[in-house]
């Protein structure tokens, strides 16, 4: 049989009369098709280049997403009439999400009318009274922001967790049933769909580049009343709340109001571009906005997207540690010049970093050359990278630095701990300790292999409840010396009275490490 590989045999699906100069002619053709084609096809991304835009659609399923990197300078002159030219064609993009979930009901006298003390006086007369339902329904207000023409829409985990029912109104009145595609309740990014077509999209913007000062919208449905845009600036990036949202935290700060329903809302730059996606507000009582909204940047919630469309989950790698942040004084415990880095408080067995030697009591300061200003940072850059990437890690142990590099692994469904470090103004008075046993380390729900004293008191006028200590903590190590029993730990605290003091404490499934400074 005839080989048929070249590419003229495969497209000459009819015989072609081959007159003398026949082939030659073919070939010119033949070049000339295909270089208008290549002018064609380099002119679309030129175009693309030119404009400062990205089309997202390296894979099929991938959902092509409108990506503004380089964006060209704006100026002030732009913006003498205000901010319409930003807002307006931004307003169809954001949508209106009520959500709907059954939740039991609760019984504040359960089994009360068939107790037979009840039914002595009472009888059965309440047999016939109309039982309260057992379930109710729920609903549930939010935003979301259309990112790709076809329905594809972000908002948050919280809008939309547990839902049995969730639906879309666009900005013309329109509504539309949702499918949940899949959520994040690490990051609180849920990822909608909806059967339509044509819509008004955002282009997403480059969250990295935002600086404290830039000027941005909120954009979404606060209190329900209806598509609202409110202007601020950037307060601060790469904030935290403490685990107020328990995992991966690296906000962004507005002054912009955002108000309850403007959750999974658009924040937006002076671009237009879509930089965050609203998310948590700090009331101080009020209920309402005090100015400190904060918003997930843009490029943490594309990658989680990307994920869940891929993958149905977000895959994250991990360390296998627990963290806490380094204040001065945790810092000068340790032999450091000055806080900031990830202080490891626990390392798993058998992970990552146990596997690369790394131990309790490590604290990591830079990941891949880049400083880690603490465990946040940390978190979030870790969970950004595949299992089985490698990480190089610059650690401090007993005031030497050295390199590490490990391989991560797959991150479980249990998050990475972190802690905050603590400080206080008075040494180890005030607290009382005995010898923890089996049964003891049972009862605080400890494993029973775990070694130390257990805290039996705390004076609450002390600085060691100021410090955090409480009864029913752990004592494990007391300046880095493991201590098993209360001679060990009377004999570690020797001659401290005047020093700060170093101790590792265990409380239910963690550790953390808490300084103890003298008064």
């Amino acid at each position: 049989m005839r080989s048929t590989n070249s590419s003229r045999e495969r497209w000459n699906l009819l015989p072609v009369p081959q007159e003398p100069g026949t082939k030659a002619r073919l070939r010119r053709w033949n070049i000339a098709i295909i270089s208008f084609l290549a002018f064609l096809v380099l002119g679309v991304f030129v175009a693309a280049m030119g404009t400062g835009l990205e089309l997202n659609m390296s894979a099929a399923d991938k959902v092509p997403l409108k990506i503004d990197k380089d964006p060209a300078p704006l100026g002030l002159a732009e913006f003498k009439n205000g901010y319409a030219p930003v807002i307006d064609p931004a307003l169809p993009a954001v949508v209106n999400i009520s959500s709907t979930k059954m939740v039991k009901q609760r019984n504040n006298f359960p089994g009360l009318f068939s107790d037979p003390f009840f039914r002595q006086f009472f009888g059965n007369q309440f047999d016939r009274q109309p039982t309260r339902p057992e379930t109710e329904r729920e609903y549930s207000l939010g935003s979301g922001v259309v990112v790709n023409p076809d329905g594809y829409i972000l908002t948050n985990d919280h809008v939309v967790s547990g839902a049995s029912d969730v639906e879309v109104f666009t900005q013309d009145k329109k509504k539309f049933k949702a499918k949940v595609i899949g959520t994040d309740s690490r990051t609180d990014i849920a990822v909608l769909k909806i059967d339509a077509s044509g819509l008004p999209s955002l282009t997403l913007g480059d969250s990295s580049k935002l600086r404290v000062g830039d000027v941005v919208f909120a954009i979404g449905d606060p209190f329900g009343v209806g598509e609202t845009a409110t202007m601020g600036i950037v307060s601060a990036t790469g904030r935290g709340l403490g685990g107020a949202l328990e995992h991966y935290e690296d906000f962004i700060q507005t002054d912009a109001a955002i108000n309850p329903g403007n959750s999974g809302g658009a924040l937006l730059d002076l671009h237009g571009d879509l930089v965050g996606i609203n998310t948590a507000i700090i009331t101080g009582g009020g209920g309402g906005s005090q100015g400190v909204g904060f918003a997930i940047p843009i490029d943490m919630a594309h990658n989680v997207m990307e994920q869940i469309v891929e993958h149905g989950k977000v895959v994250r790698g991990q360390l296998g540690v627990t963290i806490q942040s380094v204040d001065a004084d945790m810092a000068k415990a340790f032999g450091l010049n000055q806080g900031g880095g990830a202080l490891l408080s626990d390392v798993t067995v058998g992970s990552p970093a146990a596997k690369a030697g790394i131990e309790r009591g490590d604290i990591i300061l830079a990941l891949n050359g880049q400083a880690v200003s603490g465990p946040e940072d940390l978190s979030v850059h870790i969970s950004e990278m595949a299992p089985g990437s490698t990480v190089h890690l610059k650690i401090a142990r007993n005031g030497q630095t050295r390199e590490v590099a490990v391989t991560l692994s797959e991150c479980s469904e249990k998050p990475e701990q972190s802690a905050s470090g603590t400080a206080s103004t008075s040494a180890l008075r005030g607290i009382q300790v005995e010898n923890l046993t089996p049964a003891i380390a049972r009862q605080l729900g400890v494993p029973t292999s775990t070694a130390g004293v257990v805290i039996t008191s705390v004076d609450p006028s002390s600085a060691a409840a100021t410090a955090d200590l409480e009864r029913g903590d752990v004592i494990q190590e007391v300046n880095r010396k493991p201590v098993r029993n209360v001679a060990e730990y009377e004999r570690a605290l020797a001659g401290t009275d005047n020093q700060p003091i170093l101790l590792l404490v265990g409380r239910a499934d963690s550790t953390r490490f808490i300084v103890v400074s003298p008064e």
